[in-house]
């Protein structure tokens, strides 16, 4: 079927690809951004299980505003200015001071010994990745202080002419024993293997053997001492996330994230850009449906292109990121927040030119949007939006760390994938189903859909649960044309219908406040506490298999309300049974358009 291009609707599908785009480089990053700040994963879980409240709240307040005085044009813009700027400004947060020790053992072998009485998870975490039986690298310095015994074994037993007292005689001052400890260096620095399949655990503490060692000045030495056994304290940095994650501990012993500006100036941040961006979410939904007019059913062809943008530059992002830090044990994001800047920068440019202005206004707000929560296939529906919300919740904060856990050692190339992923969920999976939900929604009905996305999100978590390769995580991350293209246009238009003239925006910042608000929020907070206790795999585990219970049980409860006495339209007649008989009957008949199947189970 042929079909004209909309001219009028070409500013909004720009607003949706740049605001994506400009968010996307950033914005999926930011659970890891925030690990490699000093952040735990408990933290982090309770710093994203907050933020969807401010987004919960935000959204109808700032709806309501716009609604009541007609100003969702300004407020648009305004948001998108604050979220630009809150997220550039992430970049210059401090890192939390941090110290990395560990205790050098050496006798007959050496082990580098590493506890962490703190995060009993970390510990399982490097006894897993010794099943890879990959190797290690630590840059390690040790204070040997006064310890004569072990200069005297660095220089006979490693043969390391710098801890003897003349090069020129080495055999003569060792068989001497004289050692000129005035003159060697006091601190030990070497580069150290560590072979992953030589690992011990004990308590807490996690013992790895230290196969062979590179000095400062290039020398090889076999580390080991004929003497008593040696302990030595040192600091480690090493190219394996697992084992930093043992030894990385605040460097202030009394540390705590509610005493640390650090942490408080990143959540102050993250507030103002999860608050702007939902406020921009939700009332940039309803701008677009206003201009989209009697065809409701052709938002995910305006949606797509949000798609597009946010997987092509976390693509971008992702390969340019790891390409700069490869020298480098941390990543550098730099470049990545002057996307963000560049590109929020032209969404708003492109929303200045939308030719939009707000033509309804409800006389009572609060009444006609409360009318809405008296019918039983709505709260069902909100039900429905909070547990996807808490699923997508799990998804957006812990996938990342999965996928770096599952990695290992093999870090190199670990940005690279994230972006890949995010370029097949968004290529793959939403712009595929942005583009045909309408037809999909007319065909199957709200409700079919409904279930079908917690199907869809419980098979997708038990494919991560028994992941072992992280590059096969992207056939699965197809899935998300369900799990957010399906799911984001059937909430919203169904939303759309739902909402009385003058509420649009209202109603859209209401629904969006219980998906990220509550869902979302729950999802963050319980999934961190699981992730910091077992692993990501169980935290899949369990969430894939409520997931599929959940949609079994929302199936036999739309066939039970589909029972019951009422109207084709019943509940939108008692949802907008105070509003104008005119307006009456012009929401009924786009409702019945978009969804003839919304009240039949059968249809």
């Amino acid at each position: 079927m042929a079909c004209s291009v909309d001219k009028s609707l070409l500013p909004m599908k720009a607003h949706y690809f740049l605001f994506n785009a400009g968010s996307a480089p950033i914005v999926p990053f930011l659970p890891v951004y925030a690990r490699q700040l000093g952040f735990s994963s408990f933290v982090v879980g309770t710093i994203y299980a907050v933020l969807p409240i401010f987004g919960m709240l935000s959204k109808p307040l700032f709806g309501a505003v716009a609604d009541y005085f007609k100003q969702q044009k300004p407020l648009f813009l305004l948001f998108q200015l604050l979220s630009a700027i809150a997220l550039f400004t992430i970049q210059f947060v401090p890192e939390v001071p941090t110290k990395n020790p560990v205790e050098l053992h050496c006798h007959q072998e050496t082990n580098l010994v590493m506890c962490n009485p703190f995060d009993p998870s970390a510990t399982d975490r490097v006894a897993k990745e010794s099943q890879r039986n990959g190797t290690v690298l630590c840059h390690v310095e040790c204070d040997i202080g006064l310890n004569s015994s072990f200069y005297q074994d660095l220089c006979k037993d490693w043969n390391y002419r710098q801890y003897c007292a003349a090069p020129g005689n080495f055999s003569k001052e060792i068989a001497a024993g004289f050692l000129n400890m005035s003159i060697a260096p006091s601190v030990l620095q070497m580069t150290v293997e560590l072979p992953l399949a030589h690992h011990e655990r004990v308590g807490n503490c996690t013992f790895l053997k230290v196969h062979n060692a590179i000095m400062p000045d290039k020398t090889p030495v076999i580390p080991y001492c004929n003497t008593a056994l040696q302990k030595l304290n040192c600091n480690a940095v090493c190219d394996n996330s697992a084992v930093m994650d043992l030894i990385t501990r605040p460097a202030d012993e009394n540390y705590s994230p509610a005493m640390s500006y650090q942490f408080w100036l990143f959540f102050f941040l993250l507030i103002v850009a999860w608050s702007s961006m939902a406020v921009v979410g939700s009332v940039g939904d309803a701008i677009c449906f206003g201009m989209l007019g009697d065809k409701p059913n052709h938002f995910g062809q305006q949606r797509l292109w949000g798609a597009v943008g946010w997987g092509l530059f976390t693509v971008i992002a992702g390969f340019v990121v790891d390409e700069l830090s490869k020298t480098q044990f941390k990543k550098d994001y730099t470049i990545a927040f002057y996307f963000v800047i560049f590109n929020v920068f032209l969404s708003i440019v492109v929303s200045y030119q939308l030719k939009y202005t707000q033509t309804h206004i409800s006389r009572n707000i609060l009444r006609d949007v409360g009318l809405m929560f008296s019918e039983a296939r709505i709260l069902v529906f909100i039900a429905w939006c909070i547990i996807v919300g808490i699923n997508t919740g799990i998804l957006w904060q812990f996938l990342f760390w999965h996928l770096e856990d599952l990695a290992g050692i093999d870090r190199d190339w670990i940005k690279a994938l994230e972006g890949l992923a995010a370029g097949v969920q968004c290529f793959g999976g939403e712009l595929p189903f942005f583009f045909l939900s309408g037809w999909i929604i007319k065909r199957l009905g709200h409700v079919h859909v409904m279930t079908l996305v917690l199907l869809s999100f419980g098979i997708r978590f038990i494919l991560y649960s028994v992941l072992s390769n992280p590059w096969l995580c992207l056939p699965i991350e197809l899935l998300q044309g369900v799990t957010f293209g399906l799911f984001y246009s059937t909430m919203a238009s169904y939303a759309s219908i739902l909402s009385a003239p003058g509420t649009e925006a209202t109603v859209q910042g209401l629904v969006g406040a219980v998906f990220e608000g509550i869902g979302v929020s729950l999802g963050s907070f319980i999934g961190g506490a699981v992730f910091y206790a077992y692993s990501g795999a169980v935290m899949f585990g369990i969430f894939g298999g409520l997931s599929v219970v959940f949609a079994l049980l929302h199936a036999g409860i739309q066939l039970h309300l589909a029972k019951l006495p009422s109207s084709p339209a019943g509940g939108k007649e008692s949802s907008v049974s105070n509003m104008p008989r005119a307006n009456n009957a012009e929401q009924l008949e786009r409702f019945v358009k978009i969804d003839p199947c919304a009240h039949d189970i059968a249809c």
